[in-house]
């Protein structure tokens, strides 16, 4: 079934800037959107979602409230949501294996939505910026492509992108919109993130690795599941962390132009991590079980002892 706004099928012959002028609500939804303060979210409550990985919940959870995400420069943020159900994903995509995560992203919220009765998928897409290699823009094309091919139809409700002749949802070499959706009441909101645990560079050494899509939530539990990871010593890796920041900005992101400050930090903190654990079947997952986390009563992640599991 197709890809739907307002009960029509999109037309994807035609070049975005025909979207949007044919449904004219969307950019004015864009507008709202992004002229909302930014709210700054506590980790009390939050599932942060890092690139190459996605969660899902419904309103039931108790432990998780908000699912957030946050520099996609040139990446998109989905949030796919089932109207009856509640059920909510939110995703990090990057093109790198884009209708498959589509497809799996599907999956994952139709598994808690097969016994209602009523509702719809419905999907946000938000992120991207005029960058001179469109990678945007293809980006773009791909996601909606492949909701366009799902068996179920999707009502796309929310079109926060950028390129040419769409919609500005964020301007070229400045930092790019980062979002947070309430699973209680279906919100979606501009939010920065102080918090980005547990296991941050874990999970960054995992996508620099080469890492695929990742479901790192199980919502029937309440837990998170990081790992296990696999990976080869990083190449280079002692080579990179002798270059200065510059070197770093321009070779091992795809927007250097429009990253944020702290990029080339994270990127030096995720290549020490790599430097330390070259084998982390070793190091860091000793049983081949992963590393599981909880919420505690301050509302933090808390390690889970595997004796507990």
């Amino acid at each position: 079934m197709p890809l739907l706004i307002n009960g029509e099928r999109i037309d994807l012959t035609r070049l975005m800037g025909g979207v949007i002028h044919a449904h004219p609500h969307l950019e004015e939804k864009a507008k709202l959107l992004r002229s909302q303060p930014t709210q700054i979210v506590e980790p009390k409550g939050l599932l942060y979602v890092q690139q190459r990985e996605f969660a899902v919940t419904t309103p039931n959870d108790g432990s998780v409230s908000i699912l957030g995400s946050d520099d996609a420069t040139t990446c998109h943020l989905i949030v796919l949501r089932h109207t009856g159900s509640g059920a909510t994903c939110l995703t990090h995509c990057d093109g790198s294996d884009t209708e498959a995560e589509v497809s799996l992203i599907m999956s994952s919220v139709k598994s808690f939505s097969n016994t209602t009765g009523y509702g719809r998928l419905e999907v946000h897409l938000v992120g991207g910026f005029n960058d001179d290699r469109q990678l945007s823009q293809k980006l773009t094309y791909q996601l909606l492509r492949a909701f366009d091919l799902q068996p179920d139809d999707v009502h796309l409700v929310t079109f926060c992108v950028t390129g040419k002749k769409m919609v500005s949802f964020c301007s070229t070499f400045k930092l790019c919109f980062s979002p947070a959706v309430n699973v209680k009441t279906a919100e979606i909101f501009p939010a920065t993130f102080p918090e980005k645990g547990p296991d941050e560079d874990l999970r960054s050494a995992h996508v620099l690795t080469g890492a695929r899509l990742t479901n790192i939530y199980d919502a029937k539990t309440e837990r998170l599941h990081i790992g296990p990871y696999f990976w080869r010593p990083f190449p280079h890796v002692d080579f990179w962390l002798e270059q200065d920041d510059q070197q770093i900005l321009q070779n091992l992101s795809t927007s250097p132009l429009a990253e944020p400050p702290h990029f080339v930090s994270h990127i030096r903190s995720t290549l020490t991590f790599l430097k330390a654990h070259p084998f982390p079947s070793h190091s860091l997952f000793p049983d081949r079980k992963p590393r599981v986390y909880k919420k505690n009563e301050e509302g933090l992640w808390e390690l889970v002892c595997s004796d507990k599991i």
